[in-house]
């Protein structure tokens, strides 16, 4: 049976492109190109949302940007699922949301938590969870950028560590995004289309490895 897998994150999943700003071309975002490594084996649902957060609300957005209370509804609308991946954590480095990595690994904790707790439509299991730390923060000489993550550079560098620790503790697999992509300093967060399709081509052992394909 073909197995079932959400992509739940923020603009890196989402796919913004720096060099428009736009937005990446459907085939470049890391999403779309594990559908395509995974093929008819999986259906690859992406769920990224600008902005979104761990679980820390933004209150300068016109929209939802809390990643813990949006999730449940996410969960129940594409339920049954297999698996779900959570890259998140780089908007928790803005200090008026969060600005600390611990406070992003207590966020992912949270999200893990609904997922394995939640009461699922038709009484179906609770999904396996894949947490996948986002490639840190870099310099940049884009002013905006630079004061909105001001002091997540550093902060940013341990959320692989803290994320590694936190799937050891409650079961999950882990996977470090950081290890083949990086950020773009046109804006310090962003990736280029070559990055974030190296992001979905890498995860694409770990997703087979967990759902046994």
């Amino acid at each position: 049976m073909k197995k079932t897998v959400l992509c739940y994150g923020d603009s890196l999943t989402w796919g913004y492109n720096a060099e428009g700003p736009a937005r990446h071309a459907y085939e470049d975002r890391w999403p779309s190109v594990l559908q395509v490594e995974l093929g008819d084996s999986a259906l690859v649902i992406a769920e990224g949302l600008n902005g979104r957060t761990t679980a820390f609300d933004d209150h300068l957005a016109d929209f939802n940007r809390n990643g813990a209370t949006a999730l449940p509804v996410v969960l129940a609308t594409h339920a049954p699922l297999d698996l779900v991946i959570i890259m998140l954590g780089a908007n928790d480095m803005k200090p008026f949301t969060c600005g600390r990595a611990i406070g992003a690994k207590q966020g992912m904790q949270r999200l893990v938590d609904i997922i394995s707790g939640m009461a699922y439509p038709l009484d179906a299991p609770a999904p396996d969870v894949l947490l996948v730390a986002p490639p840190a923060l870099c310099d940049t000489e884009n002013s905006d950028f630079a004061a909105m993550f001001e002091g997540g550079v550093a902060e940013a560098q341990k959320l692989a560590g803290l994320y590694a620790r936190l799937a050891d503790e409650v079961g999950c697999g882990f996977f470090d995004a950081g290890s083949v992509a990086v950020t773009t300093s046109l804006d310090g967060v962003h990736l280029d289309a070559e990055n974030t399709r190296h992001i979905g081509s890498a995860l694409a052992p770990v997703v087979r490895l967990m759902l046994a394909l």
